[in-house]
């Protein structure tokens, strides 16, 4: 039956009587939205936990990512090795996404279940599918009706946030199929973020899949793809509302950006990331990503609009407001990666009601978010043009005046580690094997001139990826979590013989840096770094941790802290900036990558306030609430030989 219930008892009166929207109530402080906020700052204002007793900080209680009264539907169920997940806490319940899609709502005081949403029977008498755990799910409330919305595998319901009982009048037998809808077919439907709700209503983003074999999507390399539109749905009825197409369609704005008619039949430009919006503009900003043939675009010639862009939505209308594209005509996978920061700053004795979106290329590119101008000048700056047959190159990209980037771009001599000239001369010998040059390199065809390809730095996992950044409202710092990660990039035929892309990204072994270090880069290889937004400065940039300090290769070598890689992503609080080395498994995240240490940084100094070894590394953003009068600080764990859960820290 769905909405099982675990003994309510007083946590139904709570969840009544509880200040909603992160306002301090009865001892509540609510965490109401994946970020904290609509405006995705991961900010809160509260210090229970401080300098003053953070050293007697503990596990309060810990909660696997699939609970056991799920077994009862999904017994062989087990939570993902890659548990990317951060809950809500409002009104007296914990709510998480658990690892084969239920929702499930905790006792935020013991991490007990309190119900969860068993998934209904398919329509073919079928057993219920499985789907996955989102990294968020969506919270909402008219002050008499409270819902959670969430995207449970290809569908999206609304549960009671009381009972987890579903609504037999949202959608068709309380779910909306969003396989649905499109203009083109497809037969798969994934997206591992999560809905926003702005103005009543529900903003789903997502990646639809062709009607092909999914599994086989990137070895066939097909130019045709779906469009990934945006859609928006009435938070009561489930209503569809609205579609948003990121490729434009014939006779819309932005079409004339896909030559060729390249708009017929590309696709794969959507937001697979998180979004934010703004309740008071009735605003939405969708972080958009690359578009089909992430590393070829021969198929697809010109600028490619909404691809890269952040996209301003009315949400009541799905109508764009504004745009501006980050990357003209895409080719390194330098998708907006996560979402955009809704932040109000003051820049020069002026008020700002601004955007910060952090990128993989390691720009900060912040916007009025009212008109989509840029605060600091953003100039349109030659790159480097390339030779590959068949590609349509931009001969500009737009480079922000400030801020400073935030990581290396590019890769020249300097950026080579160097604290031995024995290092300096092996790191140069492993380079020069490759093409290089400063950022926007264009990709090579495989052995052209010799060579193994593009070193591109930072590569497609950054800089930043989709933990994004955290906002201090207090003081207008941006805390941006980055990994020194680079990328190889060659291409050459497809060996699928369905394939209709001309080149796609070939296979190249690893390079590794010299003596085994990580990369021929210096280090850190991750680190965390504090931007003034008021000013557009770097304040400072610290290493997150030690990490392989201890290298045979550093070996009687004061190299300080050099960091761990790995997907990253911070709290900050009115004391503290948290954030942990994250997993060692997952996209991206290198051999040796990831780490169990948990971390509090000193705010104006990046110094390492306090630190924790975890049982797993952080896979998801944390997040804090106050229940009761005590402040707990939530996380998701999981290392590759340890499946996912959340952990939950308090004083004694």
């Amino acid at each position: 039956m769905r909405g099982w219930m675990l003994g309510l008892g007083g946590l139904v009166a709570a969840a009544v009587t509880s200040t909603i929207g992160g306002a301090q109530g009865a001892g509540n402080v609510d965490w109401p939205a994946y970020a904290g906020d609509k405006a995705s700052t991961k900010y809160s204002a509260l210090d229970q936990i401080n300098a003053g007793n953070i050293d007697k900080l503990q596990i309060a209680w810990r909660r696997s990512g699939i609970p056991e009264e799920l077994r009862t539907q999904f017994p062989e169920g087990a939570a993902p090795a890659n548990y990317q997940h951060t809950p809500l806490m409002v009104g007296g319940l914990l709510y998480m996404s658990s690892g084969v899609g239920a929702v499930v709502a905790l006792d935020p005081t013991t991490g007990k279940t309190v119900w969860f949403d068993t998934l209904p029977p398919r329509a073919d008498g079928q057993p219920a599918a499985r789907g996955g755990s989102t990294r968020g799910l969506a919270y909402w409330s008219d002050g008499t009706d409270a819902r959670i919305i969430a995207n449970v595998g290809s569908n999206l319901v609304a549960l009671n946030a009381k009972t987890g009982k579903r609504y037999a009048d949202f959608g068709v037998n309380g779910q909306v199929d969003l396989l649905k809808g499109f203009e083109r077919p497809i037969t798969g439907w994934r997206w591992s973020s999560g809905p926003l709700v702005v103005r009543d209503v529900v903003i789903i983003a997502g990646v639809p899949a062709p009607a092909t074999d999914i599994l086989n999507e990137r070895a066939r390399a097909p130019k045709e793809m779906p469009p990934d539109d945006v859609r928006g749905y009435d938070v009561r009825t489930g209503k569809h509302l609205w579609t948003f197409h990121v490729v434009p369609r014939k006779g819309e704005p932005g079409n004339e950006t896909w030559l060729n008619n390249s708009w017929t039949y590309s696709g794969n430009s959507g937001t697979w990331s998180l979004i934010s919006g703004d309740e008071d503009l009735g605003y939405v900003y969708l972080p958009t990503e690359n578009a089909t043939g992430d590393y070829y675009g021969g198929t697809r010639p010109g600028n490619n609009l909404f691809s890269e862009s952040i996209v301003c939505l009315d949400a009541k209308t799905g109508k764009r407001v504004w745009h501006y594209q980050v990357v003209h005509h895409g080719l390194w996978d330098y998708d907006l990666p996560a979402a955009p920061v809704l932040a109000d700053i003051t820049v020069d004795g002026r008020r700002i009601k601004a955007l910060a979106q952090v990128t993989k290329q390691a720009f900060t590119f912040v916007l009025d978010r009212t008109n989509g101008k840029p605060v600091w000048p953003i100039e349109e700056k030659p790159v480097p043009q390339g030779n590959v047959p068949g590609e349509w190159y931009s001969p500009t990209q737009p480079i922000p005046s400030k801020p400073p980037a935030f990581d290396q771009q590019g890769v020249a001599e300097s950026d080579l580690v160097d604290f031995t000239p024995e290092l300096k001369a092996e790191a140069l010998k492993i380079i020069s094997q490759y093409k290089y040059g400063p950022v926007y390199t264009p990709p090579t065809v495989l052995n052209q001139n010799g060579l193994k390809g593009t070193i591109f730095m930072p590569g497609t996992n950054g800089g930043a990826d989709w933990g994004g950044a955290a906002f201090d409202k207090e003081t207008g710092i941006l805390y941006v979590p980055s990994s020194h990660l680079y990328d190889i990039l060659a291409l050459g035929p497809s060996q699928h013989p369905e394939s209709t892309l001309p080149l796609v990204k070939q296979q190249v072994p690893r390079m590794t840096g010299p003596q085994g270090l990580p990369s021929p880069f210096k280090p850190p290889y991750s680190r965390l770094v504090a931007i003034d937004l008021n000013k557009g400065d770097i304040l400072w940039s610290v290493a997150n941790g030690d990490g392989l300090r201890n290298h045979p290769a550093f070996k009687g070598l004061d190299v300080g802290p050099v960091g761990t890689p790995s997907r990253l992503a911070a709290l900050v609080t009115k004391s503290f900036v948290f954030m942990g080395e994250g997993p060692n498994s997952g996209v991206g995240v290198p051999p040796g990558g990831g780490g169990k240490m948990f971390r509090a940084f000193d705010k104006k100094t990046g110094r390492i306030a306090w630190e924790m070894e975890l049982p797993g590394g952080t896979s998801g953003a944390p997040m804090t609430y106050m229940v009761n009068g005590k402040q707990f600080i939530v996380v998701a764990v999981s290392w590759r030989d340890m499946p996912g859960e959340l952990i939950a820290l308090a004083l004694p």
